[in-house]
């Protein structure tokens, strides 16, 4: 596992935020520039919603900006892994044995774990018991609802 100063990102991940940060600094910047020039022709700053807004969207809009570049000054890139064994970066495709249902997480660090699309950090408690595990093995995750069981059917090189 890393150590703590460094973020875990896979190759598309980086991909992401360095697309998102160029997007943030070029067109971002410039609409926001745009809106603030539009909002000050409004005359009085004091009831001035529209600047207000803008100022408060530039803040934000900055501080992610430094949030990015810091992961991206921490960045450890995880690299291809074979698929004997679940790693960062991989793609488990489980069986969960209560439900019969088939589904599928790719393992990233924190700063990338997405649930809605299907990617769960090595430190979630699913991922950090999938790390190690080979196909045909079984796993259990605690969970709110209890005990919930796996099959691991297969590993994807998910980079």
């Amino acid at each position: 596992m890393p150590n703590e100063d460094e973020i875990i990102l896979t190759p598309e991940g980086v991909a992401k935020l360095e697309q998102e940060l160029e997007e943030l600094k070029t067109a971002g910047r410039r609409e926001l520039a745009e809106r603030i020039k539009v909002a000050l022709s409004y005359g009085d700053l004091k009831e001035n919603s529209e600047y207000h807004s803008a100022k408060d969207d530039q803040a934000f809009m900055e501080t992610r900006i430094l949030t990015i570049t810091n992961i991206l000054r921490k960045a450890k890139v995880v690299e291809k892994q074979g698929t004997d064994v679940v790693a960062i970066g991989s793609i488990a495709v489980l069986n969960d044995l209560e439900f019969d249902e088939r589904i599928e997480y790719q393992i990233v660090g924190p700063a990338e774990a997405d649930v809605a699309n299907n990617k769960i950090s090595y430190e979630s408690p699913l991922g950090k018991t999938l790390i190690g595990h080979k196909i045909g093995d079984t796993v259990e995750v605690e969970a709110p609802i209890g005990i919930i069981k796996y099959e691991l059917l297969d590993i994807k090189q998910g980079l």
